[in-house]
């Protein structure tokens, strides 16, 4: 962890997977589930605080994955869509650690995420004293991504489906980007799955 900065990370993870049909979180990726290679990735640097959000399939996902020391919250109002688990994650980090300085966001469906590019995310955000930096790809901006403790109380008012994303939109707002190769790739669909499985063989 660079510069004794005391960062903390929110990997959300409370979706029913609807277009699935089943959990996406215990998908198989290279012999574990999608959502511990997260879990190990983000437990593989030395964040303060490391907070896993829950929702739909709690106990069923609870039961499978290995913890890698995060604490495990369960987000009753995940229906309400992304935000509510930002809110839970935040709170939760701060609760914990009242003086956190950093927060990254991360989601448990990104299997080309490595804990590399979570430690250039760092880098970037505290050599340029940036309020955020947004992992870049496929032109766009997104998770993972990190915080500075000026925008916790922004990520407390996210509302409804909207990810920390939408702080892009807050007018003068300062940021760093750090390019991802293969960040747009999530697993939503079947096809998705079967993409996973070829990946597994290069």
């Amino acid at each position: 962890m660079s510069n004794q900065q005391k960062i903390g990370v929110i990997i959300l993870a409370a979706g029913e997977s609807k277009r699935l049909g089943r959990p996406k979180q215990l998908v198989r990726f290279r012999d574990q589930y999608l959502l511990d290679h997260a879990l190990k990735v983000a437990g593989s640097i030395g964040f303060v605080t490391k907070s896993l959000v829950l929702g739909a399939n709690y106990s069923a996902i609870t039961k499978q994955i290995q913890k890698h020391s995060f604490a495990v919250l369960q987000n009753e109002h995940w229906q309400e869509g992304m935000a509510s688990s930002i809110r839970k994650g935040v709170e939760s980090s701060l609760k914990n650690c009242p003086k956190l300085e950093q927060i990254m966001i991360l989601v448990g469906d990104q299997p080309l995420v490595n804990g590399q590019h979570l430690q250039n995310l760092i880098d970037s955000q505290l050599q340029n004293n940036s309020e955020a930096s947004f992992s870049e790809y496929g032109g766009n901006l997104g998770v993972p991504a990190i915080f500075s403790a000026r925008l916790f109380p922004e990520l407390l008012k996210l509302k409804g489906d909207h990810g920390a994303k939408k702080l892009l939109f807050k007018s003068n707002l300062e940021y760093s980007t750090v390019k991802l190769e293969g960040g747009h790739f999530d697993v939503d669909t079947e096809a998705d799955v079967e993409r996973l499985k070829a990946m597994e063989q290069e």
